[in-house]
């Protein structure tokens, strides 16, 4: 392939994701930011991509892929078959309706058995039901989220990530940060809901996380 004609091809495949990047995040009623926190990308790059001005690299494309729950093939549109109604292979995960007190395979909280994307699979990770308004507007109440079981992670490990957490035995799902004040380093637990006080956590305090959110696996219309 000449490379006017690869210059051409490479153009059209980036106008085909754009096009597919742009619809699917609407049509889950994402905005660019919310999407850009799921997947773990640059905002600012993440709206290149849907302008058609850059095609991202395959680890990109896949977090995209990924955070929107669809098959990469479906935003590059590579065949007729992509967009065809598929049976979906899926995999089942612990169900819980407050955060697990350690291991999620060995809980005896759990409610039921919920089935997630074979791709989101893990040994580890567990499925948690919302029954909270402190994340509005980012999860709202009835949401399933998928976590990584992720005991004892250090807070500045997990930076502005949502994290299911122990305070003191009590189970919280903040937006975890730490910030360094005369006398030392203090972890702030803070809601999306701008209504929702933030939590300083000091040294006297019982302090854990326990599992760190990944993505939105289902929402009630």
């Amino acid at each position: 392939m000449g490379r006017p004609a690869f210059q051409r091809a490479r153009y059209e495949a980036q106008q085909t994701l754009a096009e597919r990047l742009r619809r699917f995040r609407i049509e889950q009623g994402l905005t660019q930011t919310e999407l850009a926190r799921r997947a773990n990308v640059n905002q600012g790059h993440l709206s290149s991509i849907e302008k058609g001005g850059h095609f991202p690299r395959p680890d990109t494309l896949r977090a995209l892929a990924v955070a929107l729950g669809v098959p990469e093939g479906v935003l590059l549109g590579q065949g007729d078959g992509h967009d065809a109604p598929q049976a979906l292979d899926t995999r089942e995960l612990p169900l819980f309706g407050t955060i697990p007190n350690g291991p999620p395979s060995d809980s005896q909280e759990q409610l039921e058995m919920f089935p997630v994307l074979r791709h989101l699979w893990r040994a580890d990770r567990y499925c948690l039901r919302c029954e909270f308004d402190s994340m509005e507007p980012t999860l709202k109440r009835g949401d399933i989220i998928l976590v990584d079981y992720r005991p004892g992670v250090k807070p500045e490990f997990v930076q502005g990530r949502i994290c299911a957490c122990l305070v003191d035995g009590r189970p919280t799902l903040k937006r975890v940060s730490v910030e360094t004040r005369e006398g030392g380093d203090l972890v702030i637990l803070r809601g999306d809901n701008p209504q929702a006080p933030p939590s300083v956590i000091d040294s006297s305090r019982e302090f854990s996380v326990q599992g760190v959110a990944v993505c939105l696996v289902s929402r009630e219309l």
